[in-house]
C-alpha cells in the first residue's frame, strides 16, 4: 500500500502541539516496512526529520501559498497512491484519492474571540470543508469526537479516536544535578510551579497568574512556551500584580532542557479553557510531577483521577487546586504514583498501529 502524507506540520522548528504530534507519527510510520510512505512537503525537510529509506520518501513541491488549496490537489491528480493522510486539519480542496484528516479540537468554534481574525477565518472555513469532504477523521479524544459530531453532523462511524503518546526516552524523572543546571540556566531559585504551552488566550494564563498571586509562599511560577498570539495581556497582568520577580518567562525551551525543567517543578498546571488532548500533561506525569488541570474538554478524560481538576473560569478554584498539592505531601505522592500508572495508556507505537489499520481499510474500499 502506498500512503501519501501531508508532513508540513512536522517540518517546522521549535515544534509544539500539532508539530510534536506530526513529528512522532512520521518517526513511527517509517518503522512499518510493509507500506510505502511518500511525505509531501512545501519546503525541504529539516535535518531532524526521519531520513529517507526504501519505503519512506519526501516529495517537495509548490507553490507554497495556499498549498492545500492548489499545489496539493494538483499533485494528487497525477499521483499513483492508495490513500492520502494529512497530519493537520486541512485536506485537499478536491481529490480523486480517498483521504483522511486529523482534527485536534474545535476550540475556534467555542472561543472565536481568542483567535486573530485571519486565522479564525481559515480555521473555520478550511476545517469545515475538510471535515465534510474527507473519507475519515482521526481525532485525539472522545471529547473532540463528540464535538465534531455535534457541530458538523458527522456520522460517528467516520471518526476514530486514537490517543496520542509521549517520548518515553526523554520524559522521565531527571537527576537532581541535571535539574539544578537547568534551574541555574533559567535563573530559577527555590521551588516553582510550571506551565508549558504556547502563550495564547485559550491557555488561560492570566487566570493562572492571578491564582498564583493569592498563594502564600516563596514559590516561583515558570511559564514555558513561545509567544503565540494575543499574548500582551499576559505580560501586563504580571506587571499589574507586581510579580516580575516571581514569574519567569523562559520562552521556547530546547528539547534537551524541557524534561529537567518539568522534573524540578512541584506542580504542573494547565488551566486551559479548551484542549483537544494536552501532551504536556502526560509529559509532566512521566517526569514524576503532580498535575492540576481544567475540568473541561478532553482533560478529565486524559487525566482521570490521576490529577486535580479545577474550574478554569475560577481563580479561586485554580489556586485551591494548586494549594492542595503544595500543602499535602501525601496527596502529591499519591498523584505522582497515579500519574505513572496513567501514562501507560499513551503510546506513539499504539497510535501508529491503530491509524495504519484504518488507512488500510479506507484504501481497500
Amino acid at each position: 500500500m502506498i500512503i501519501a502524507i501531508d508532513g508540513n506540520e512536522a517540518n517546522v522548528n521549535n515544534r509544539v502541539g500539532s508539530g510534536i504530534y506530526a513529528y512522532n507519527i512520521l518517526k513511527e510510520f517509517i518503522k512499518h516496512k510493509s507500506h510505502q510512505f511518500i511525505i509531501y512537503l512545501k519546503d525541504e525537510p529539516l535535518v531532524d526529520l526521519p531520513k529517507e529509506k526504501s519505503n519512506f520518501k519526501y516529495r517537495v513541491f509548490g507553490p507554497k501559498k495556499l498549498w492545500t488549496q492548489f499545489a496539493l490537489p494538483l499533485k494528487l491528480l497525477v499521483s499513483t497512491i492508495d490513500i492520502f493522510f494529512t497530519l493537520g486539519h486541512y485536506g485537499p480542496r478536491f481529490s480523486k484519492i480517498p483521504y483522511a484528516i486529523t482534527i485536534f479540537d474545535l476550540s475556534y468554534l467555542h472561543f472565536p474571540e481568542m483567535f486573530k481574525k485571519s486565522d479564525l477565518y481559515q480555521l473555520a472555513n478550511w476545517s469545515k470543508y475538510s471535515i465534510l469532504k474527507s473519507n475519515h477523521i482521526f481525532t485525539i479524544s472522545e471529547s473532540s469526537k463528540d464535538d465534531i459530531v455535534k457541530n458538523y453532523n458527522v456520522d460517528p462511524n467516520k471518526i476514530t479516536v486514537t490517543h496520542i503518546g509521549y517520548d518515553k526516552d526523554r520524559f522521565k524523572p531527571q537527576p537532581q544535578s541535571t535539574v539544578q543546571k537547568v534551574k541555574n540556566k533559567y535563573k530559577i531559585k527555590g521551588d516553582y510551579l510550571i506551565f508549558v504551552g504556547t502563550l495564547q488566550p485559550r491557555k488561560n494564563i492570566e487566570k493562572l497568574i492571578e491564582a498564583f498571586n493569592i498563594l502564600i509562599g516563596n514559590n516561583q511560577l515558570v511559564i514555558t512556551g513561545r509567544k503565540g498570539w494575543l499574548y500582551d495581556p499576559i505580560f501586563s497582568k504580571v506587571k499589574q500584580l507586581k510579580l516580575e520577580k516571581r514569574v519567569i518567562f523562559t520562552d521556547y525551551v530546547p528539547d534537551s532542557d524541557l524534561p529537567a525543567l518539568i522534573s524540578g517543578a512541584k506542580v504542573y498546571v494547565l488551566p486551559s479553557l479548551w484542549e483537544g488532548f494536552g501532551i504536556p500533561v502526560i509529559e509532566a506525569q512521566a517526569c514524576g510531577v503532580p498535575v492540576v488541570v481544567s475540568n473541561v474538554s478532553s482533560l478529565p478524560e486524559i487525566v482521570g483521577d490521576s490529577g486535580i481538576l479545577v474550574d478554569p473560569q475560577s481563580v479561586d478554584s485554580i489556586a485551591d487546586g494548586i494549594k492542595k498539592v503544595l500543602t499535602s505531601e501525601k496527596l502529591s505522592n499519591d498523584l505522582i504514583k497515579k500519574g505513572f500508572e496513567n501514562i501507560k495508556r499513551f503510546s506513539w507505537q499504539t497510535y501508529a498501529k491503530q491509524t495504519l489499520e484504518i488507512l488500510e481499510k479506507l484504501a481497500s474500499h
